[in-house]
């Protein structure tokens, strides 16, 4: 499933303030924007309220499913771009121990 990373702009807070929405509501609203066979998945965000921008990373068959699901959300994203996530199949922890497949997308990156 192609992957995108949207923009957004004007990010003030965390999750839970009023201009942020949840993880669970916009994952609710990507399953809301998801079509017969053509799921939209919301995979993660990475949010800098010092520069008000957040990054906001989804599975979706196209950038128009993403946009419908971030507009249910009641974000506004400026740009939707492919991406491509590169994720380490053995994440490091502290101390240098590591762990295979504990990471949500080791399995699939």
């Amino acid at each position: 499933m192609p992957e995108f990373v949207a923009e957004t702009y004007t990010v003030r807070g965390m999750p839970g303030d009023a201009a942020v929405p949840l993880a669970g509501d916009l994952a609710r609203a990507a399953a809301q924007a998801s079509g017969p066979g053509a799921p939209v998945r919301f995979l993660g965000a990475i949010l800098v309220p010092g520069e008000e921008i957040g990054f906001w990373l989804y599975q979706a068959p196209a950038a128009d499913a993403v946009r419908a699901a971030m507009t249910a959300a009641g974000l506004r994203p400026e740009r939707i771009t492919p991406a491509l996530t590169i994720w380490p199949l053995r994440p490091a922890w502290p101390g240098g121990a590591s762990a295979a497949g504990t990471h949500p997308h080791s399995a699939t990156h």
